[in-house]
């Protein structure tokens, strides 16, 4: 097989994640030892979070004509992306959350739901919620309200069962 194709197979394989994709997060993991890079690896993959290393160039072809092409530009230097397919914000906030603990992992860029976001951005939607905290606290927020409503309602029952 030639090199040509073979690297046609590695840009296909990232194109068809692509077009599944609610999100990517694109990073410069240069510096994290073995054992941190294995660390977020792991946790990731728990998360539904596909992770890898792709040369910039193969990258580059895979985002022509996608949502990701706001990418492009970002493409420079060594690069690691993260492709989630369900609640868009998760991979970045793990990888922020792990940026914490290993000062050396950078965003670079992401795209979210069709929308680019430098490095600055992505730090900011990282903070954000995942889908199931948000609705949970929602959920609470209506939960509180109606549990006062009905007790007071029971009391006001109540006290007209007695003077009756």
């Amino acid at each position: 097989m030639a090199k040509v194709e073979e690297k046609q197979v590695v840009v296909n394989a990232i194109k068809e994640k692509l077009e599944k994709a609610t999100s990517a997060v694109l990073v410069d993991a240069r510096g994290l030892t073995v054992e941190e890079d294995t660390r977020l690896r792991k946790t990731l993959r728990e998360a539904g979070v596909d992770y890898k290393v792709y040369k910039n160039t193969m990258m580059n072809f895979a985002v022509d004509g996608t949502q990701f092409e706001g990418l492009k530009e970002y493409f420079k230097g060594p690069s690691a992306l993260a492709i989630c397919y369900e609640d868009p914000t998760v991979a970045a906030g793990i990888l922020n959350k792990f940026k914490k603990e290993a000062k050396v992992l950078e965003f670079k860029a992401g795209v979210i739901e069709g929308v680019c976001y430098d490095a600055k951005g992505m730090e900011a939607v990282a903070d954000i919620p995942s889908r199931e905290v948000l609705l949970s606290k929602l959920l609470g927020s209506f939960k509180s309200p109606m549990g006062s409503f009905a007790r007071v309602i029971k009391a006001y029952a109540e006290k007209k069962e007695e003077e009756a």
